[in-house]
């Protein structure tokens, strides 16, 4: 045996070995692994069984002759799409309102978090957690019909404009205050179950750092910035990835809900637009290639960001 067959024959059995040990554990815990098969299954049918059907992005899809006999027409729903006058406005909206969530929905739960963590009465603290988790619950359907019912032209916010002398505004149908109702609905709804996973992560950290803090002369404040923040850093940076992961995503139920003629120029996103032209009007391909188009932008900046996170804070998905 030569010098260089050792260490390949070495590396070959050491592979062996680790194969042998994995057997080994599953069969030892093959109840565990067989809870895994559900999840995994569901996966398997929802999310990868469909990608079959991506082809029809670049085919004229007709559902007579199925999607191996239909047309193939390459990049033509991509330029037609590109072309349109609609283009820009569908980008806007999505970027702009996806940006200012991140900007401004992202913090909010990791400081109601923090505030929450610093709370000296235990009952208050559980009273402020069951207030701010309670609209999570709430469907969309009943959020909206809240705003609805409270910025109407006689609802009880134009009322309070009125009582100090303004004019009423009509903030369902203004295009220049959707995206503020839409984001700050949002938070109000969800910064509380948000906030969960952050208040979890701060129970962990060591209550002797806190001490030694404290014995330090540290305030407060700076027991807040050198403490509690770079104890949740990891968690903050796994679920910015996340959300980014998912920038050019917005749940079209509440923007369809919300959308009407009067404000369709900030409204119109492409996961609105998607579902009325794809669905409500059957244009599968073209809209096909629109999901496809977002969907690259979003693994995209996904790859980005866990590499930026993973050279810069040593966090990262992968």
């Amino acid at each position: 045996m030569n010098n260089t067959e050792a260490p390949l024959r070495a590396a070959v059995h050491r592979s062996r070995l680790k194969r042998g040990n994995l057997v080994r554990q599953i069969v030892k815990r093959y109840d565990l692994y067989l809870m895994l098969l559900l999840p995994v299954a569901w996966y398997l049918l929802f999310h990868y069984v469909p990608l079959y059907g991506l082809q029809i992005a670049f085919k004229n899809f007709n559902p007579a002759k199925g999607i191996l006999g239909s047309e193939w027409v390459g990049f033509d729903h991509f330029t037609r799409f590109f072309d349109s006058y609609y283009f820009w406005r569908l980008l806007w909206n999505t970027l702009s309102i996806n940006l200012l969530s991140l900007l401004i929905a992202f913090p909010i739960p990791i400081l109601l978090a923090l505030l929450v963590n610093e709370l000296r009465s235990k009952a208050f603290s559980k009273v402020l957690q069951n207030i701010t988790y309670i609209p999570h619950f709430i469907s969309v359907v009943v959020i909206v019909g809240i705003l609805t019912v409270m910025l109407a032209p006689t609802g009880p916010v134009n009322m309070l404009i009125h009582a100090f002398g303004g004019e009423p505004v009509r903030f369902m149908e203004a295009a220049g205050w959707f995206k503020t109702i839409f984001i700050g609905s949002n938070i109000w709804q969800n910064m509380g179950w948000q906030s969960i996973i952050y208040i979890a992560a701060l129970s962990g950290i060591n209550p002797q750092l806190y001490e030694a803090a404290k014995m330090d002369g540290a305030s407060r404040l700076r027991r807040i910035w050198h403490v509690s923040l770079p104890g949740i850093v990891p968690v903050i940076v796994i679920l910015l990835i996340l959300d980014v992961g998912q920038f050019m995503n917005i749940g079209f139920e509440k923007i369809l809900l919300m959308q009407n003629n009067l404000n369709l120029e900030a409204s119109d996103v492409i996961s609105s637009f998607v579902y009325t032209t794809g669905i409500l009007k059957g244009e599968y391909s073209y809209t096909a290639a629109i999901g496809l188009f977002n969907s690259v932008i979003n693994l995209t900046l996904l790859l980005m960001v866990n590499r930026f996170a993973r050279k810069t804070s040593e966090t990262s998905l992968w």
